[in-house]
């Protein structure tokens, strides 16, 4: 009878870790994405916005950190702070007034740089509209099944974000981007998020299913600067990307953490001004999308509950081998051309003035 008990007691723990296990398994697959993806826009040159640089590499080192390979992120800078003459430290930028950590690195793969960051190169990026001489690495090669993270950091305004300072991206250019991306397949959720002055007036045209989309700041305000450098004579970093990197320092790729938490990022109390996201088109309950699902890295993977027998002796393969004799093939040399004999008749003939031969 004892053995009877304990044989139902452990059939009864194996069906309830069964049951945890499927459950685990729908809870990883629940976004339905297999790849991910990230575009990093820095759109301002000129020394004096070195932070926007700063911003868009800090955000590059954290979602390689958290698994996304450089083969999977697009990352395109309007200018070149580490070697700017005015940097006193060569091919480095700093993120932080104490200078401990160089985001540049020595393994940054830029892929859009100086003046091909303008805003039909990222849209031709973003809609896969390229010439087909561009290489791989500058292409997103997204499909339906890819979470794709778009990061912009720049100037802008009412439903603008600048480029170079030369032109500009609107907000209704912008939603009709994604909307193509939308139709093409190009993506199964994304997620978008500007740092820049009045930023969510840059989502309030998107109308694509799947999209979330946050800003540093609401329509009216200003996206404001972060640890000024005297030594450099600049600020270093924007409020909203300096504590939205805070956050994801304690992200892990087995992180459980959501997008609600990720709404928290920056108060009022230290962005100054006010943080906004828009979730009424994201199908998904936010609360069920990990951080890891966009700024993390997934590989394919198949969950079975049948076991696997690793023992068993591999089958070996019969080869007919055919025979050697036959497979080789016999070779000869030919004779070699007569060189002397072709000069020789050349030499019998006269060439006439009309360029005719006798």
């Amino acid at each position: 009878m004892k053995i009877l008990g304990l044989l139902s007691l452990l059939a009864t723990h194996l069906s309830a870790n069964s049951v945890n296990i499927e459950e685990n398994a729908g809870q990883f697959f629940s976004s339905g994405h297999t790849n991910n993806w990230a575009v990093l826009v820095c759109t301002s040159r000129f020394w004096f916005n070195y932070r926007h640089v700063a911003n868009t590499l800090s955000v590059y080192r954290s979602v390689k950190r958290l698994g996304i390979p450089d083969s999977h992120i697009v990352l395109m800078l309007a200018d070149d702070m580490a070697c700017n003459h005015r940097n006193p430290k060569p091919a480095t930028v700093f993120s932080h007034k104490n200078m401990e950590l160089n985001v540049y690195g020595d393994d940054v793969e830029v892929d859009y740089r100086g003046y091909e960051v303008t805003v039909e190169n990222f849209l031709r990026v973003l809609t896969g509209r390229l010439p087909p001489s561009t290489p791989r690495s500058k292409r997103l090669l997204s499909d339906d099944r890819s979470n794709i993270l778009i990061y912009l950091t720049g100037h802008g305004g009412n439903g603008f974000l600048k480029f170079q300072d030369s032109e500009e991206i609107s907000n209704v250019e912008l939603a009709d981007a994604f909307q193509q991306m939308w139709q093409k397949r190009r993506y199964n959720e994304l997620l978008f998020i500007i740092d820049t002055c009045q930023g969510a007036s840059m989502y309030e045209r998107f109308y694509s299913p799947n999209l979330m989309a946050l800003a540093s700041s609401q329509v009216g305000e200003d996206s404001l600067s972060h640890q000024p450098d005297l030594a450099i004579g600049v600020h270093l970093m924007d409020r909203y990307t300096f504590y939205l990197l805070e956050f994801l320092e304690d992200i892990h790729p087995a992180s459980k953490s959501n997008m609600n938490d990720l709404f928290k990022v920056c108060p009022k109390s230290q962005c100054v001004s006010t943080p906004g996201h828009r979730t009424d088109l994201f199908l998904r309950d936010p609360g069920s999308a990990l951080i890891t699902d966009f700024f993390g890295s997934v590989r394919k993977v198949e969950i079975t509950m049948e076991t696997v027998n690793l023992t068993d002796p591999i089958e070996q393969v019969e080869q007919n081998f055919v025979n050697e004799d036959l497979q080789k093939e016999s070779y000869s040399y030919v004779d070699q051309l007569p060189v002397s004999e072709i000069i020789h008749q050349m030499s019998l003939c006269r060439f006439r003035r009309d360029g005719s031969w006798v």
